[in-house]
């Protein structure tokens, strides 16, 4: 039982990087290969359709039904040249995934036979089972009709021999039961709230829309060691597992040279990305072993978000050529470090980025602060509801562990630009809106050239950080759709902004200077967000204390948590905007508490078939084995020897016994409390339930495994430990 382990760790390691078909040409020629971009938009559509086509996706127009027959006849044209046979809607359900049905381009021709056809109708519009989708009860069962529409500001691609068309999916009766619906919404409530905004200083300017850069940190196991855990191959993390003797503890992964194999497989996903028009960048070893990041150049953000959710799709079938597994569970090994998205977020006008600094003049500047404070007060007020849209039962294993940002939300702007902000406050001089840029360093090294300086430092235990241009909005998953999170900010910011208009208008109107007007509102705002600046250390016990005195959300369970999306100031903000109606907001709800319910129902079965089938029978047959060694020592030497001898393999066998009687009560007990949350009708207190009774004892659970686990002999134990599985050879 045990050799078998042993033979399948020995495969893993004597496995060598496959060969990668790398094209001959430099990225830049295939980059947006099976994409239909605007470039094959000019060549297959006729040019009337181009246009009115282009003037949707740049300037929101609305979409004229009529012109759908000549697009889909382009992209017909495009995908058959591409050896395309059949074409899909792609949407992003709530279930954090992706969903797709194929249908192939036949019709019939009327005379028997079969012809090649797509046509406008089924480009713009589909009717997908919308009753086993999540729908948080907006749907029965019974109710089965849903609609999927196509959104053509992001553009269709190719995956294998399928076109595939972005779409939202809302019910019949109109609500959003997916993550773009209400992202598109959001998008444009901002867009309108900053545009009007951003009149006050430039009156050129026609839309501001959010863009987004993602980090996706994964995790890579050997495919044939992932087989041999079912722990990881059903919940995506491993319940039980003792701490490597070496794991991250030497800081030598992180930027560290990358295995040849995971070289290997980093180029291949970099090419099928680069063709499918994801701008993927960076790659680096990240903290942990086996831990590695890739990251994409900035893009509006809800094509950012769609190459992401392809992303992660595309990263798990590559990795299976390599005999790899990618783990985007947030926490997949205890231990060490986790894995986060952190998403950096702007604001950009069709003339420049709205938060960077500095500017010009000092109305360049003042519209810099004027953006970052309207901001900073978006957070402060829903800085609860930004933490329910990133947690999730696999992120709360991650969020406040010492390795991300804590489960509370603050933002760390730095020295100069807090400093700026007090002085506000209170000066009133002309350089008020003095902002510093990036000032150069030299340092006592001759061969080293002059380095610039960014205005702000960084704080890594800061959730939402300035970072000079941008906010990193540091606590969201690694497996989340950035979406859920995005929709909140992007909502809040544009709540946030039209408030911000309505107060200085009504002080111009009574007569006051506009630019008064505008620091006067920035000044109150600025003293109202002050409870969400923080400089300091986000995982100390103090600031946890400090944080409840501000008012700040302090709320740890996932389940509670989630009560802040049906706060009055959260409904309000989301009808006031128009981005999500109050019961779509509840059926959402009812979805987080059904899925956090279904995640820790399905580990609590996996660890209990775990343990009696797997740690239990191996540490009662060593147990046994010790047992026999013991007999026969006193049968060859004297008692009082042979008491001796055995005294250690008697402690053992104690121990063991001990410990396995634990496990065994503590499996009875993780039942029965199963048993007494499933019987709860409420989805809110049967997903407390589990968080309160049915978690903490997996981990009770789990301490005792991990014991046994040291003193049970290697050979006979069945499942690979962790110095087997985080180190790729």
């Amino acid at each position: 039982m045990g050799n078998l382990r042993f033979e399948v760790v020995a495969e893993a390691f004597r496995k060598k990087p496959q060969d990668v078909a790398t094209p001959a040409d430099r990225p830049s020629d295939y980059f947006g290969k099976y994409v239909f971009n605007r470039q094959k938009m000019y060549k297959y559509l006729p040019r009337d359709v181009y246009e009115k086509l282009i003037d949707v996706i740049d300037n929101g127009a609305r979409l004229d039904r009529s012109i759908a027959d000549g697009v889909a006849k382009g992209m017909k044209q495009w995908a058959d040249e591409q050896g395309v046979t059949h074409y899909t809607h792609w949407f992003q359900p709530l279930t954090e995934g992706t969903a797709e049905k194929h249908d192939a381009f036949i019709e019939h021709d009327g005379k028997g036979g079969m012809i090649e056809d797509f046509s406008g109708k089924l480009l713009v519009q589909q009717e997908p089972d919308a009753s086993s989708f999540p729908s948080g009860g907006i749907r029965n069962t019974f109710e089965a009709r849903g609609y999927s529409a196509w959104d053509p500001t992001s553009p269709v691609f190719i995956i294998d021999d399928t076109l595939c068309i972005p779409t939202i999916f809302i019910s019949y009766t109109g609500e959003a039961l997916d993550y773009k619906a209400p992202l598109l919404r959001s998008l444009h409530a901002v867009n309108v709230a900053a545009t009007e905004v951003c009149h006050y200083f430039y009156p050129e300017v026609r839309k501001v829309q959010a863009n987004l850069g993602w980090e996706q940190e994964y995790f890579l196991v050997d495919e044939s060691l992932y087989s041999a855990r079912p722990d990881l191959m059903l919940t995506g993390r491993t319940l039980m597992g003792h701490d490597s003797a070496k794991n991250q503890q030497m800081d030598d992964h992180y930027f560290g040279a990358i295995p040849e194999r995971v070289q290997a497989f980093m180029k291949d996903l970099e090419i099928q990305a680069l063709e499918l028009g994801i701008p993927v960048k960076t790659r680096h070893n990240e903290v942990a072993p086996n831990q590695f990041e890739l990251a994409p150049i900035y893009e509006e953000c809800n094509l950012a978000i769609d190459h992401n959710m392809l992303l992660m799709q595309l990263m798990k079938r590559v990795a299976r050529h390599h005999s790899f597994r990618v783990l985007l569970h947030e926490k997949p090994f205890a231990g060490i470090n986790g894995s986060g998205k952190h998403n950096n977020w702007s604001l950009a006008t069709d003339t420049g980025v709205l938060l960077h600094a500095p500017g010009k003049s000092a109305e360049e500047n003042l519209r810099f602060v004027v953006f970052i404070v309207e901001t900073l007060k978006a957070v402060w007020r829903h800085n609860g509801l930004l933490k329910a849209s990133i947690m999730s039962a696999t992120n709360a294993h991650r969020l406040g562990a010492n390795e991300a940002p804590p489960a509370i939300i603050s933002s760390f702007l730095g020295k100069q630009l807090s400093d700026l902000l007090r002085k506000i406050e209170t000066a009133d001089t002309e350089d008020l809106f003095t902002v510093a840029g990036k000032q150069g360093m030299k340092l006592d090294i001759p061969e080293i050239p002059e380095l610039l300086i960014d205005n702000t430092d960084r704080n890594r235990t800061s959730p939402f950080a300035f970072t000079g241009n941008r906010f990193e909005f540091r606590a969201v998953g690694s497996e989340a759709n950035c979406a859920a999170a995005m929709i909140v900010l992007n909502t809040a910011v544009a709540e946030a902004l039209t408030e911000f208009r309505q107060r200085v208008d009504a002080l111009v109107a009574e007569g006051k200077d506009q630019t008064e007007a505008i620091i006067e509102v920035v000044r109150d705002d600025i003293r109202l967000s002050r409870p969400i600046h923080f400089e300091g250390n986000g995982y100390s016990d103090e600031w946890r204390q400090e944080a409840q005195r501000r008012g700040l959300d302090t709320e740890t369970s996932c389940p509670r948590i989630f009560d802040r999306y049906l706060d009055a100031a959260s409904v309000k903000m989301f009808e006031h905007m128009n981005v999500m109606r109050r019961n779509e907001l509840a059926a959402r709800n009812e979805v987080k508490w059904e899925t956090y319910t279904k995640k820790i129902q399905i580990e609590a079965r996996v660890l209990g078939d775990i343990t009696m089938n797997h740690v239990v029978p191996v540490a009662t047959h060593y147990q046994s084995r010790l047992a026999k060694t013991v007999q026969n020592m006193y049968e060859i030497f004297s008692r009082e020897e042979a008491d001796q001898i055995t005294a250690r393999n008697k402690k053992i066998i104690i121990e063991i016994g001990e410990r396995t009687q634990a496990i065994e009560t503590g499996v009875e007990e993780l039942v029965e409390a199963r048993r007494v949350a499933n019987r709860i009708d409420s989805a809110r207190e049967r997903a407390i339930a589990y968080h309160d009774t049915v978690a903490p004892r997996l981990e009770e659970i789990r301490y005792q495994i991990d014991k046994l686990e040291l003193i049970v002999s290697d050979e006979l134990w069945t499942l690979p430990k962790y110095r087997e599985l985080l180190f790729i050879r």
